[in-house]
C-alpha cells in the first residue's frame, strides 16, 4: 500500500507516468520535461501562461527548472520494482526462453504466447482472458469455477454453481461481458457528464481568471485616476492659497498707501506747527511792545480769557469784534475759520478729530473678500472632483405639499422631525395622509446622484427614494410596502432593506448617525453607505427605473432626519 502511494506521489500530472526528466516551475509544480514543454508550446500566443495544476499565471514563458532530487527518489523508486521483463507476463509452455503470453487460460491457469494458444484454441470449453499470474480473482471462492456471470440484484460475480444453488438462485443473472459492457455505458455516459461538468468548470475558473485580471486593471486604472485627482487638487489648491494670499497683499498695499499718504500730510502739518510754534515762543521774548504789536503775522493767544490777535493778512482768522485798539488793552476776539493753528479748545478737538475719525478716512482690512475668495476657490475645487468623479450632489429641499401634517419641516426645508402634534396645513393632492411622510420638491430622471441624510437615532426612519406615483394614502402608501419606493429602515438595533413588501434583515446596524445615498438612474442602481471610518456598504438595490425618483423619508416615534446635501 506504501509503494502504491509512493507511486501516485511520483506520477506527472500531466502524462499520469512517473517522472521522467523532472522539472519545477516557480509554483512549486513538477512535471516531465516534455509534457510541460508540449503544455507550454500550445499557450504560445495566448497573452500569458499559466500553470496545469494551480493556474498560477506567468506574465513571460516561465524557465523549467531541473529538479534532481524528485529524479533521483524516481530511479531509487524503479531499483526497488521488479524489472520491466520480469513484471511481465509470459507464456507457461515456453521453458527456454520467455516470450510474453497473449492470453491466459482461466480454466487450465496458464498464460500462452501466440503459438501455443493456436493448438489450445481447439479446446472449445477453455475461457480465455488477458494475461494475468493471478487466478484466484478470476474464480468462485465458494465453488472454485471460473466466474461467468453477473448478479445485478447483488453486484456480486457468479459461477455457474452460485446461479444454480445458494443464495443467488432464481435472481436475474447477465453474462460478464454483457454486465461488463453495460456498466462501461454508464461509466461513459457518467464521463461524459463530468467531462461537460469539468468543461463548465475550467470555463468558470478561466471566467474568474479573466475578472481577476480586469479586476486588477480597474484598481490600477482607479489609482492612477485618484493619483491623478489628488495632484490636480494640490495644485487647485496652491491656486486658491495664492489667490487668498493675493487678495491680503493687494488690501495690504492699499491699507499701507493711504496711511503713507496721511503719514506725509500730517507730517507737513507737523512741520508747519512747529515753525508757527518756534515764531510764537520768539514773539514771546520781545521787550518792545510796539515791535510786537506791528510785527505782522504774529498770533497771539491767551489760553486764561480766550483773547487771540492775530495779523488781518491770515486768511485763517475772520475778527467777529472790529473793536481794536491800538494800544492793545482792549480785549480782541478772533475765530479760525481755516486749517490753522489754534490753541483754543475748539483748535484741540480739531486737532483731535482726524485721530478719531481714522478708521473712516482709511479702509479697514476686509475679511470678508478674503473668506468669500477662499470659500469661491474651495468651492470650484469640490464641484470639480464631483463632476470628475462623474455625479451630481444636488441642493434636495423637501416639498410641504407633500409632508404629513404630523412631520415638521424646518425653515431651511432640509430637515424634518415627527410629532404628535399635527401641522396646520392646506389640502394638497400630492400630500400623505395616513403615514408620517414627504418627498423632495426636486426629481431625479438621469445621471449619477448623491446626498447625504442624518439621522437623530431615536424611533424609525426610512431613508428612500419614491416614484411620484406613489399612492397617498391606503395601506400601500407606507414606503417599502410598495413597488413604488426603494428604502433603508432603521429602527431599534435593527436595519432593513424594504422594497413591494419584501423585507431583507441585514446583518449590520449603522453606528454612524450619517447615512451616504447614491443613485445611478441609468445603470438601475441605488445604494445606502455608512459614512464612518472607513465607509461601510449597507446595501445595493438593482432594478430598472421607469419614473423620475423624488428623495423619500419616513419618520416615526420622535425620529428626525436632515438632508446634508
Amino acid at each position: 500500500m506504501a509503494s502504491a502511494e509512493l507511486r501516485d506521489e511520483l506520477d506527472c500530472s500531466i502524462c499520469l507516468s512517473l517522472y521522467t526528466d523532472p522539472v519545477s516551475l516557480r509554483c512549486g509544480h513538477n512535471f516531465c520535461r516534455s509534457c510541460i514543454v508540449q503544455v507550454l508550446d500550445t499557450q504560445d500566443g495566448s497573452g500569458g501562461y499559466s500553470c496545469p495544476d494551480c493556474r498560477a499565471e506567468y506574465p513571460e514563458r516561465p524557465a523549467l527548472e531541473k529538479n534532481r532530487k524528485l529524479g533521483n527518489i524516481v530511479e531509487r523508486f524503479l531499483s526497488t520494482q521488479p524489472d520491466m521483463e520480469e513484471a511481465r507476463i509470459f507464456c507457461t509452455y515456453c521453458t527456454k526462453s520467455p516470450v510474453p503470453a497473449v492470453k491466459s487460460c482461466l480454466h487450465c491457469e496458464n498464460s500462452l504466447c501466440d503459438d501455443h494458444l493456436t493448438a489450445h484454441n481447439k479446446t472449445a470449453d477453455h475461457i480465455l482472458s488477458e494475461p494475468t499470474g493471478s487466478f484466484d480473482n478470476k474464480k468462485c471462492p465458494i465453488h472454485k469455477k471460473v466466474l461467468e456471470y453477473y448478479c445485478p440484484q447483488d453486484a456480486a460475480c457468479l459461477c455457474v454453481s452460485c446461479c444454480l444453488v445458494g443464495k443467488h438462485r432464481g435472481h436475474q443473472v447477465e453474462l460478464l461481458e454483457e454486465a461488463s459492457e453495460e456498466k462501461k455505458k454508464k461509466l461513459r455516459k457518467y464521463l461524459d457528464e463530468l467531462n461537460h461538468e469539468s468543461a463548465a468548470m475550467y470555463t468558470r475558473i478561466q471566467k474568474l481568471y479573466d475578472y481577476k485580471k480586469n479586476i486588477k486593471k480597474k484598481v490600477s486604472s482607479k489609482r492612477k485616476m485618484v493619483s491623478k485627482l489628488f495632484m490636480n487638487i494640490r495644485k487647485q489648491l496652491e491656486m486658491a492659497e495664492k489667490k487668498a494670499l493675493s487678495e491680503i497683499s493687494r488690501q495690504e498695499e492699499k491699507i499701507v498707501s493711504q496711511i503713507s499718504d496721511l503719514i506725509k500730510k500730517l507730517e507737513i502739518e507737523e512741520d508747519e506747527l512747529y515753525r508757527k510754534m518756534r515764531h510764537l515762543e520768539e514773539m514771546c521774548q520781545v521787550t518792545d511792545p510796539i515791535r510786537l504789536l506791528q510785527e505782522p503775522d504774529i498770533l497771539v493767544s491767551d489760553h486764561g480769557d480766550g483773547r487771540r490777535i492775530k495779523s488781518e493778512d491770515d486768511p485763517d482768522i475772520h475778527v467777529s469784534d472790529p473793536a481794536v485798539q491800538d494800544n492793545g488793552t482792549e480785549p480782541i476776539t478772533v475765530q479760525a475759520s481755516g486749517p490753522g493753528v489754534d490753541c483754543s479748545d475748539n483748535s484741540m478737538a480739531a486737532e483731535e478729530a482726524p485721530e478719531n475719525d481714522l478708521h473712516e478716512m482709511i479702509d479697514d482690512l476686509d475679511e470678508v473678500v478674503i473668506s468669500l475668495t477662499l470659500h469661491r476657490s474651495l468651492r470650484d475645487i469640490v464641484t470639480n472632483v464631483t463632476s470628475h468623479l462623474g455625479f451630481h450632489v444636488p441642493d434636495i429641499l423637501l416639498d410641504e405639499d407633500t409632508a404629513h401634517r404630523e412631520v415638521i419641516l424646518s425653515e431651511d426645508l432640509k430637515s424634518a422631525t415627527q410629532s404628535e402634534e399635527e401641522q396646520k396645513r392646506p389640502e394638497s393632492p400630492g400630500r400623505f395622509l395616513i403615514y408620517p411622510q414627504v418627498l423632495s420638491r426636486c426629481c431625479f430622471s438621469s445621471g449619477r446622484r448623491y446626498w447625504e441624510v442624518e439621522w437623530n437615532q431615536i424611533g424609525g426612519c426610512d431613508i428612500a427614494v419614491s416614484y411620484p406615483s406613489i399612492e397617498k394614502e391606503g395601506d400601500h402608501s407606507i414606503i417599502g410596502d410598495n413597488d413604488k419606493t426603494w428604502s433603508l429602515y432603521m429602527e431599534d438595533g435593527e436595519c432593513e432593506a424594504l422594497w413591494n413588501l419584501t423585507r431583507l434583515l441585514l446583518n449590520v446596524m449603522p453606528t454612524c448617525p450619517t447615512i451616504g445615498v447614491f443613485l445611478d438612474y441609468e445603470a438601475g442602481r441605488l445604494s445606502f453607505y455608512e459614512l464612518c471610518d472607513p465607509i461601510r456598504h449597507l446595501y445595493t438595490f438593482t432594478t430598472s427605473f421607469t419614473e423620475p425618483l423624488h428623495a423619500a423619508f419616513y419618520v416615526y416615534d420622535g425620529a428626525s432626519i436632515t438632508i446634508r446635501s
